[in-house]
């Protein structure tokens, strides 16, 4: 009993400073944070996620500023029903570049952490939650719709840092026509 209890006191411990050590953007900017960004790149090492790693493609998403500091995404993802909209509302805290939001599917608040842009290429964003065991994704964001090398690898080695597996740590391929020419 002593040793489960130590243990769970240590786990938790870790668990506390992984995230701890995650800052957001120095100097976060919204408005040069705001526009069109496309996932290139997931980490994410869900056991229910594994038989869809394979189907993975790039999504695009807008990013939109709201007066109040809030965030409003916009995201087109191909799904076997087709592309597919899904529209987020990120509500600002009280440091620039960590956000939170209430996912309806999980029924639960999800952390936000934008780690490193350099608002005209990349993005690498954290998303934390905790839902019956502590879960994280790390994505990697581009204005283009292929990151160079050197961006790939940021994103790899900070989802290494992050404890991820390399199996879970993916840079999918374009998803053909979704948003379609007309929708996006």
């Amino acid at each position: 009993m002593r040793t489960t209890m130590l243990a769970v006191v240590m786990v938790t411990l870790c668990v506390m400073m992984v995230d701890a050590d995650v800052k957001p953007q120095k100097d976060f900017n919204l408005q040069r944070f705001a526009g069109r960004w496309y996932r290139l790149g997931l980490a994410y090492d869900s056991a229910s996620f594994v038989p869809f790693r394979s189907k993975l493609r790039a999504s695009m998403g807008v990013v939109t500023a709201m007066p109040n500091g809030n965030v409003n995404l916009t995201m087109w993802e191909l799904t076997p029903l087709g592309c597919v909209i899904q529209v987020y509302n990120y509500e600002r805290t009280n440091v620039a570049g960590q956000f939170s939001y209430f996912s309806t599917r999980h029924n639960m608040v999800k952390d936000i952490t934008v780690v490193d842009t350099n608002y005209s290429e990349y993005a690498v964003v954290l998303k934390h939650k905790v839902f019956n065991r502590e879960y994280t994704q790390v994505a990697l964001y581009g204005r283009a719709q292929t990151a160079r090398v050197d961006v790939l690898q940021k994103f790899k080695a900070f989802a290494l840092s992050q404890h991820f597996p390399k199996e879970s740590i993916l840079t999918p391929p374009p998803a053909e026509n979704c948003p379609s020419s007309r929708s996006g």
